[in-house]
């Protein structure tokens, strides 16, 4: 097997949910091998977003603006992307979280590059979830995962809640 990959060559999938979210998107690391290490070709249609905007407990993320522009909320804040801008997202809490959103011009096309430690813990500040992956990090073999949990911070209870 080649250790490189040809953006050109990859198949892209399809994901789309309601008006606001749609994206194309390839695995570029896992089908050479890493562990620790995951990478996607994504490419967002004008005006939409990939993914909620989230944070990761577990894992530090790196976008790199292959083509187009659009804005980046982190955190509380907002920030203008385009082709050749490097964006890192450190793990943490909600001054993490992230997203990414295209422009009204175009797609916007980006390589996301992430840590694939798990377990890992997601939160997403807009929807007071939780999400906790065992087995599998996110992005990874969801057929390997061992827990995967969605739930709000409502949701929660008390320790010893049903331990008799």
């Amino acid at each position: 097997m080649s250790p490189v990959v040809r953006l050109s060559d990859l198949v892209l999938a399809r994901q789309a949910h309601g008006e606001s979210f749609e994206a194309l998107f390839a695995a570029v690391a896992a089908p050479a091998g890493p562990r620790r290490l995951g990478a996607r070709l994504v490419e967002v249609p004008a005006g939409k977003r990939a993914w909620p905007f989230h944070c990761h407990h577990g894992n530090d993320e790196l976008f790199v603006v292959l083509a187009g522009e659009g804005t980046l909320r982190f955190g509380p804040d907002t920030f203008p992307v385009a082709a050749g801008d490097v964006v890192v997202c450190p793990s943490g809490g909600p001054e993490t979280a992230h997203q990414l959103i295209a422009g009204a011009a175009g797609p916007l096309r980006y390589l996301a590059v992430s840590t694939m430690n798990e377990p890992e813990i997601m939160e997403y500040p807009d929807s007071g979830k939780l999400v906790a992956f065992a087995g599998a990090a996110p992005g990874g073999d969801k057929a390997a995962r061992k827990v995967s949990f969605i739930g709000r911070h409502a949701d929660a209870v008390d320790y010893w809640d049903g331990e008799g």
